[in-house]
């Protein structure tokens, strides 16, 4: 089946042979985290396009939990991926370029050892003795790939749901070989829902009377329900209820007749019926339980002592993507991931999709227009690689359309607050928008340079250009961020934007030893003849958004600016009023003959 309602993240997915798959034993047992070891390890793999002189263009990708080495088909008569929308020529991770490699992990059940292998001191599949392992343990098998393969370092290691797992412990246990990372839903730490719905899983799997401990390769009858089960309680995580009611709710009390013998009464049990069905044709109970107890048992911040620390072992560019709906690993986790790389210091881009896919989104076409372009750019860019020419976004989707962008090509303002930076000066750019004042910054040579935005396409335009760019909404405060953590932290016409200017501006210069303010000038003489004679919300140079659809909520003077900041006692350092349609600096009568305003500022206690 592979019409819309049925189709899904694992529709391409299938049991058949995978003729481009290679295996490689490696070499000596493999010792355990959590005690015990195994004998010997074999690993099945995949990889693509061709890996060059400089073996410096290897990208590592990391499968979730119900994946295998197949990420992409290698020609025309292989099978689909069940990447296929993002990996391959031309797309997100081009194979044209990047030497594209994943393995089945540890304890899966498509080629690399897992409980299904034969255990060399029984002569008999492990099945349920097969020892418990971690997420790192996974890792641990991929970096011995890779030696084998002669890759000491990685151009950029991607992983999503259990994939991120493991590629944030490749970043973090690994750091020196890993040229930057890209999590997409993941999480440091399940959190008690979702462990609750593994638990829940894994019983339907022990409860089935065909488990039999594990030990059921030798029986005629396997246990394919509890498998079955297990995989719809898990399915339904994958999903949010934006897309289940779009999906079931125009028929649903009119189930589709499938061949699989589950209740199927109304649609949604036809379709979840039929994901239990055909995952059972294609996985294994037994690694179902042990990969599953490995995601269960990831937790970063217990292991190496705080979430902070662990990020602090990050030495790469990081590329952090969620999605809205999803509720197995929210936003709220990759945020919080985000905020500890941040008050590490570390180089972090990261977005919030606004997707209705639930936690499938990163599997999914739906969103690749968004996430596509994101993580094109971001290994074009993100570590320095590769030509300046190339557009990402022409290769996987246009990125969303911007206008705020637009009108702001070419601000005057943008010179002006360069100058006032020192070089070298640390910068935070709250409202960087797409990015034209880091990247002025950076090509003259600075300091750490960190923007701050809430618009998608800005995020992904910034990423384009190698900036380090984090979706955030400033009225929520800057708590992540420490006193004087940076010499400067710009506001550039972004105030007009905010709901509680005062808020913002204390909390940047309680971030930033200076503040430069950049904002439009509402009481400019054009724009009161305009309000004034003509009765309508004006439009100038200064001004450029009809009223419909412009981002200020604030309507304020210079000398309205002048006076919160003496109320709030901060101290203006010096002042710039700026005609647009001149390009002129005003000192006389400033407040009515200037459309624009820059400031620099300092904080009570700053001299």
């Amino acid at each position: 089946m592979s019409d819309p309602v049925f189709g899904g993240s694992d529709a391409a997915r299938g049991a058949g042979e995978l003729p481009h798959a290679q295996t490689l034993t490696l070499p000596g047992s493999l010792p355990l985290r959590l005690g015990g070891e195994l004998p010997q390890v074999s690993v099945c793999y995949e990889t693509f396009g061709e890996l060059n002189s400089a073996r410096d263009n290897a990208v590592y990708i990391c499968h979730a939990l119900s994946g295998d080495s197949h990420v992409a088909r290698h020609d025309e008569g292989d099978a689909p991926g069940w990447w296929d929308i993002a990996v391959g020529p031309g797309k997100a991770v081009d194979t044209n370029r990047f030497f594209v490699i994943c393995a089945n992990v540890l304890g899966g059940c498509r080629g690399t050892t897992g409980p299904a292998s034969i255990d060399a001191r029984t002569g008999r599949p492990y099945g349920g003795d097969f020892p418990r392992i971690t997420i790192a343990d996974m890792v641990e098998v991929q970096r011995r790939l890779l030696d084998e393969l002669g890759i000491d370092k990685l151009h950029a290691v991607i992983g999503g749901s259990m994939g991120g797992m493991m590629a944030l412990t490749w970043a973090i246990e690994h750091p020196e070989r890993v040229g930057s990372a890209i999590l997409l839903a993941t999480t440091h730490c399940l959190s008690s829902q979702a462990l609750s719905f593994d638990i829940v899983g894994r019983n339907a799997i022990f409860k089935d009377p065909n488990y039999n401990n594990g030990q059921y390769y030798d029986q005629e009858h396997k246990p394919d329900d509890g498998l079955a089960i297990a995989r719809m309680i898990g399915h339904v995580t994958y999903l949010s209820d934006r897309t289940m009611s779009r999906k079931f709710d125009p028929d649903r009390e009119h189930p589709r007749d499938v061949a699989y013998a589950y209740e199927k009464e109304f649609s949604v049990g036809s379709y979840l019926a039929y994901q239990g069905g055909r995952f059972v044709e294609r996985f294994d109970a037994n690694s179902y339980v042990t990969l599953s107890l490995a995601m269960d048992q990831f937790n970063l911040g217990r292991d190496h002592g705080s979430l902070e620390a662990a990020m602090g072992r990050i030495a790469c560019p990081s590329l952090v993507v969620s999605f809205r709906t999803d509720w197995l690993f929210p936003p709220a986790h990759s945020r919080r991931m985000v905020d500890a790389l941040l008050a590490q210091g570390k180089s972090v881009s990261a977005l919030e999709v606004d997707s209705d896919c639930g936690h499938d989104a990163f599997l999914l076409e739906n969103d690749l227009p968004v996430y596509g372009p994101l993580m094109a750019g971001f290994l074009d860019k993100g570590c320095g690689c590769v030509p300046e020419d190339q557009e990402p976004e022409a290769q996987c989707g246009a990125a969303p359309t911007n206008v705020r962008s637009i009108f702001f090509q070419n601000r005057l303002d943008l010179a002006r607050i360069e100058e006032l930076i020192e070089p070298g000066a640390s910068v935070l750019d709250l409202g960087c928008g797409s990015g034209q004042l880091l990247g002025r910054l950076r090509q003259r040579g600075s300091g750490t340079l960190l923007g701050l935005e809430l618009n998608p396409g800005d995020i992904i335009e910034c990423v384009a250009q190698g900036l380090c760019v984090v979706q955030r909404d400033l009225d929520r405060g800057l708590g992540v961020f420490a006193d004087g953590q940076f010499d400067v932290v710009v506001l550039s016409q972004t105030l007009q934007a905010m709901r509680r200017p005062d808020k913002v501006l204390t909390e940047m210069l309680r971030v930033g030893k200076t503040g430069i303010v950049s904002f439009p000038n509402f009481a400019h003489a054009e724009a009161v003849r305009q309000l004034a004679e003509n009765g309508t919300s004006p439009v100038t140079e200064g001004l450029p958004f009809p009223w419909w659809s412009s981002p200020s909520i604030r309507f304020f003077s210079i000398k309205d600016f002048e006076a919160l900041c003496a109320e709030l006692g901060i101290r203006i350092l010096s002042r710039i009023a700026i005609d647009s349609t001149t390009g002129g600096q005003l000192d006389a009568d400033y407040n009515t003959r200037a459309d624009m305003a820059i400031c620099v500022l300092s904080g009570p206690s700053r001299t």
